[in-house]
């Protein structure tokens, strides 16, 4: 069955703290009539720091959607390829061995995709196939895991690998005034996070089951309204309520295994705030310090979006991984709202450390 292995995570070296997140916010809304909410909703998040491509000077510029968009290859072409390596190192293989490229990311945009410009830079075969999905934001990370489950179901000896690579800070837009907006600005950080699913071997988390689930008629919960300025990010204060529906869509997926999702031995869960973690916890009953991975995630980079349910499967393994056989669910959610859910067990394979 197909393993994920162990994922190789990088966040940028310029760095915000909460800190100084509120004084800014207090320095540039002075005369917001809603900014003592959007300072409690910040504060509120857990986000302790948060990591950005350029300096917080420069971030707070909209030089134009072009030039936003100009960084976001630039920085990819930089910083994506020493994450792909130390994944491929993890997992024991070349590039040679990859037979799919799954690269997610909602916060830029390239045709080629970057996969393109990967297969020819790290000398993957011409052969590889790709798989660039731009719209399922924050849910995309659990979406690729499910597409690189559903890859080497489909051709076991076949070997994925899954790219996230989010810059949320090229996605600011000053002229945004919510509460909404005001809060993503506090809580979203930039990351790359890579990982390879090894159709043989491997040690990780062996796949066994994925699924998905919409909660219907909530597409403009999260959404972007994309303008002559870029993406504009759109957040429902309905968003955080949304885990009681989704929590039975959990079980249902975990029961359909002939597991309870109750009563597992470890969750990687998106962090998409504070919120989200306390009310599954609470519908799927499970002790808050299940959620630790995730928790660590959002205090220490923020919402990374697509990259988060890997660098949480990065925190699991940095614990020093789970017993064998130990059972587990994965999930994303994001804009739909959609919920990308995968059970497997632990497995220690050979190969992929």
């Amino acid at each position: 069955m197909a393993t994920l292995c162990r994922p190789s995570v990088s966040v940028p070296e310029h760095v915000i703290t909460m800190e100084e997140t509120l004084e800014l916010a207090r320095t540039h809304h002075a005369d917001h009539p809603q900014l003592p909410l959007a300072l409690r909703l910040i504060e509120n998040t857990g986000v302790r720091t948060r990591h950005i491509v350029q300096p917080i000077e420069e971030t707070l510029k909209h030089p134009g959607f072009e030039d936003r968009n100009k960084l976001y290859e630039a920085e990819a072409k930089a910083r994506v390829p020493a994450v792909i390596q130390r994944a491929l190192d993890d997992a024991e293989l070349l590039t040679s061995d990859i037979d799919v490229i799954i690269y997610v990311s909602c916060t830029g945009f390239m045709m080629p995709s970057l996969t393109a410009w990967l297969i020819n830079e790290m000398d993957f075969q011409s052969t590889t196939r790709q798989l660039p999905i731009a719209q399922l934001g924050c849910a995309a990370g659990g979406a690729a895991i499910n597409r690189a489950h559903d890859f080497c179901s489909a051709y076991p000896e076949a070997n994925a690998l899954i790219v996230a690579c989010e810059f949320c800070s090229l996605c600011y837009q000053p002229t945004d005034l919510g509460v909404g907006s005001l809060l993503s600005n506090g809580l979203f950080g930039d990351g790359i996070a890579a990982a390879v699913v090894r159709g043989q071997g491997g040690t990780g988390v062996r796949l066994e089951r994925n699924g998905s689930y919409l909660i219907p008629k909530t597409e403009d919960w999260i959404a972007y309204d994309v303008r002559a300025t870029g993406f504009h990010f759109l957040l429902d204060k309905r968003v955080p309520t949304t885990m009681e529906p989704l929590a039975p869509a959990l079980q249902d997926l975990a029961g359909t295994h002939g597991w309870n999702a109750s009563e597992l031995d470890f969750y990687i869960i998106h962090a998409g705030g504070p919120r989200i973690l306390d009310d599954l916890s609470k519908f799927l009953k499970v002790e808050p310090h299940a959620f630790r991975f995730s928790r660590s995630t959002l205090t220490e980079y923020g919402n990374i979006a697509s990259a988060v349910v890997l660098d949480a499967l990065r925190r699991l393994f940095d614990e020093g991984g789970a017993e064998p056989e130990a059972r587990g669910l994965l999930a994303g959610f994001g804009p739909g709202i959609t919920a990308e859910m995968t059970v497997g067990r632990w497995a220690q394979g050979n190969g992929g450390a």
